[in-house]
């Protein structure tokens, strides 16, 4: 729009200037062929009155161009001595009195016409009967009607030009950056979750072609580099689980062991590191697996009702102080049930985290989406907050204990898998607590 906007300024710019100047080079050249006309007509009248010729002189008299052309011979004094026959019996057409062999000039208006101006041109002669003044007065008439007429072309067609080049510009601009959309919106598209995406390559050979593929070819190389990332971290995760396993397995012996009260907290410390350290690499694992988009998820039908009794019971049983609310009604819904389960836990444990007396786990089908709310009665989390704490290794705990909370990996968890399943996990406030509210779509049987 801004294009067609400056075109359209730009043709008018061009235009008014272009127009000026044919105005005023017409109105100069139709002048010049006034002035000329008169010039000839004034040597005819001329020649006559020199050569003392009254049938020539008569003849030089005679009006042309439908009265357009009129020649008056007068004395110093004005008085008329010969006229053409239009204006017989009138007074002296210009008080303009030149000496011989001079000219003057002055355009005026005549009671002729109405409002049309004329010409004159007042040469002084020189006659055996005494000096003599032609008249000449050419009618501008031609000349107000060629301005008048290329003012109108003008004013009619700028504006008209204007607004054909405004709208040529803003189809053909609008042609040639459609492939420039296409490419944004693409580009909008393209998380760290689906680096294989690519943009779309316009089909003319030109500068955005080139652009879409510098674009994708620095794709590539992000991809290939978040790939070699993927794969040192399950690597490393993976090298990592044999010896954390022998780590727990010794430390467990250790503490069956009669080891002095000072050796035992040490070995409880260990162990409850070492625990830390296997759920730490077990979730670097999951997000591996999650951001390789490569693996398609398992589709198939999981009940979830069954995940929310499952987590219910386990709060009931490992926390018996907390009071477990919300109803629970049957939905079905497709997708990997091991990490449904796996989204389900990490947001129950972190609810429990914070809870004070009372969680919530609930269980609806609603606008054909499987909703499930984790929510407690703990403290709300801030709005500035709500998106920042699914980013990875993000922890809100107010005392950063390794007790109090985990790596700060289950929510990112959570919204990868959730994300990966079409769903949506999203984070509300209670009137007493914060909540977490899992969207899933339906399964379609």
């Amino acid at each position: 729009m801004r294009s067609a906007l400056a075109a359209g300024v730009v043709v008018v710019l061009a235009s008014v200037v272009a127009g000026a100047i044919l105005l005023v080079t017409a109105r100069v050249i139709l002048l010049d062929n006034v002035s000329t006309a008169a010039g000839d007509r004034t040597a005819q009248v001329t020649t006559a009155l020199t050569a003392r010729n009254a049938a020539a002189l008569e003849m030089a008299l005679r009006p042309s161009g439908a009265g357009r052309s009129l020649a008056q011979v007068v004395t110093r004094n004005g008085e008329v001595v010969g006229a053409s026959d239009a204006i017989a019996g009138m007074p002296a057409l210009s008080t303009l009195r030149p000496a011989a062999g001079r000219r003057l000039r002055e355009t005026r208006d005549l009671s002729l016409t109405e409002g049309e101006p004329w010409r004159i041109l007042a040469t002084g002669v020189a006659t055996p009967d005494g000096d003599r003044i032609v008249l000449v007065a050419e009618s501008m008439d031609a000349v107000a009607d060629s301005t008048e007429a290329i003012v109108t072309a003008l004013l009619l067609g700028v504006p008209i030009l204007a607004v054909v080049v405004g709208v040529a510009t803003f189809l053909f601009v609008g042609r040639t950056l459609r492939p420039v959309e296409a490419m944004r919106r693409q580009a909008a598209t393209i998380t760290a979750t689906n680096l294989h995406a690519r943009l779309p390559l316009p089909e003319a050979d030109d500068e955005i072609a080139a652009l879409a593929t510098t674009m994708n070819t620095m794709l590539d190389r992000i991809e290939a580099s978040a790939a070699v990332q993927r794969r040192f971290v399950a690597d490393a995760s993976h090298e990592l689980r044999s010896p954390l396993t022998t780590i727990r397995a010794n430390a467990d012996l250790l503490c069956a062991a009669h080891l002095d009260e000072k050796a035992g907290r040490s070995v409880a410390r260990i162990r409850a590191e070492s625990a830390r350290m296997s759920r730490l690499v077990e979730d670097l694992l999951l997000l591996a697996r999650v951001d390789d988009q490569r693996k398609p998820v398992r589709r198939e039908d999981v009940d979830l009702d069954d995940l929310v009794f499952a987590e219910r019971e386990r709060v009931a049983t490992e926390h018996p102080d907390l009071r477990v609310e919300g109803a629970v009604t049957p939905v079905r819904v497709t997708g990997d049930p091991d990490q449904l389960t796996r989204v389900v836990r990490n947001l129950v444990d972190n609810t429990v985290r914070h809870a004070r007396e009372r969680v919530t786990i609930s269980l609806a089908a609603r606008d054909g989406r499987g909703e499930i709310v984790v929510g407690n009665d703990g403290p709300p989390i801030p709005a500035a907050d709500r998106d920042r704490i699914f980013d990875r290794f993000v922890r809100l705990d107010d005392s950063r204990s390794r007790d109090a909370g985990g790596a700060g990996l289950g929510l990112a968890i959570a919204r990868d898998i959730l994300t990966a399943h079409d769903g949506t996990l999203t984070v509300d406030n209670l009137t007493d607590g914060a909540a977490m509210r899992i969207r899933l779509p339906l399964s379609q049987e």
